[in-house]
């Protein structure tokens, strides 16, 4: 839950929303303070430099093989695409509504109950920070206040004591806090640390896709959080099923 640099992209992506349908890649988000409605494309891994794949192809024109190198901003999008919320198949006996969480893949689930759930990409903890277990959702909240625990103040002592909920605030448009734990699933005007391992122990995920798992979601349900060394077998059946 690090606040980094700003740029104007994820200024943007700071003005997070109610509701939010998309538009191809555009996203429209409205800004709480002021009621204005914005259409954006979120960022994904700008300061990430990946290594680029190369491919091989004929071309029939120069009768030769030629090697093509993916670009920067194509590697971005195949990013963009990997962790954006999908749809899929999904075979558990877990009740619908569960939440699992995949840390290793970084995607959560929202277990459907009718043989599918629906896919999110998510920002994990960093090395150090992980965890695994079952807790319950003991609480929802719109546009959540932050007081950082004592820990992190030691370790960040430029930490505020406290934050009002809003667009600045680093736990987004919405939080399900779990158990009596200090972690939550929340939302993050950070769009770019999606599929990474970055927070404190946080669940982080888009503000769009954060509302839309809140709007889906009840006090009490059930989140299995897979972490390092977790049997992750009944998961991968659960995927792999069809």
């Amino acid at each position: 839950m690090m606040i980094g640099p700003r740029r104007l992209g994820l200024a943007l992506a700071m003005l997070a929303a109610t509701a939010v349908p998309a538009f191809g890649n555009m996203v429209e988000l409205v800004n709480p303070n002021t009621g204005e409605t914005i259409k954006y494309r979120p960022s994904f891994a700008k300061e990430v430099k990946p290594q680029r794949p190369q491919y091989k192809f004929f071309d029939p024109g120069t009768q030769s093989w030629v090697t093509y190198q993916a670009s920067r901003e194509e590697m971005r999008e195949r990013h963009r695409m990997q962790f954006a919320r999908a749809h899929v198949r999904f075979s558990s006996g877990e009740a619908a509504g569960t939440i699992v969480i995949d840390t290793a893949s970084r995607y959560l689930y929202r277990v459907n109950g009718d043989g599918t759930a629906i896919r999110y990409g998510i920002g994990v903890g960093r090395e150090g920070f992980t965890w695994a277990g079952v807790e319950r959702v003991s609480n929802k909240r719109e546009w959540p206040d932050w007081r950082p625990p004592a820990e992190m103040i030691d370790r960040q002592p430029d930490l505020p004591e406290y934050m009002p909920g809003g667009p600045q605030n680093p736990l987004g448009a919405r939080a399900l806090y779990l158990g009596s734990t200090l972690y939550r699933i929340h939302g993050t005007h950070q769009d770019e640390t999606i599929g990474y391992a970055v927070s404190s122990g946080c669940i982080r995920m888009l503000n769009e896709d954060v509302v839309d798992l809140y709007n889906r979601t009840s006090v009490g349900t059930k989140v299995i959080v897979l972490g390092p060394g977790s049997d992750r077998s009944g998961l991968i059946a659960a995927i792999s099923a069809f």
